[in-house]
């Protein structure tokens, strides 16, 4: 695996009067879709690519509705997946209601094997 980067300038957004400097940045090198992952599932495993899809398609409607009931996903050495909130601030403790949540993030948390795995890629300046 190689992941190819390419170098940008950026500024300090606290000291807008430092001096840029340069930083490598990923470069996506196209995508890959949910039938691809099916497909790859299956040759690795006892699972159809049916099935896959099938699994994928549950978790879809399944931890959307976990994280709805408060609770933090966690798939073992996959990774864990949490909600954090978009909120509008208030002047006082007691004006804060649900209204101020003005949207939802997903948040995701990288388990041990998945951690482990990601540490063997390469890059690869383009």
């Amino acid at each position: 695996m190689s992941v190819k980067y390419n170098v940008v300038e950026r500024g300090n957004p606290s000291d807008p009067n430092a001096p840029k400097k340069y930083y490598p940045s990923a470069i996506a090198d196209g995508s890959v879709d949910l039938r691809y992952i099916a497909n790859r599932a299956a040759d690795i495993s006892t699972v159809s690519m049916p099935d896959t899809v099938a699994v994928i398609e549950a978790l879809l409607h399944i931890i959307p509705d976990e994280l709805g009931n408060g609770r933090v996903v966690q798939l073992g050495d996959f990774g864990s997946f949490w909600i954090k909130f978009k909120t509008e601030a208030s002047e006082t403790a007691q004006s804060v209601t649900s209204r101020s949540v003005t949207g939802v993030v997903p948040r995701f948390i990288p388990g041990k094997e998945f951690k482990r795995n990601l540490r063997n890629l390469t890059f690869e300046k383009k």
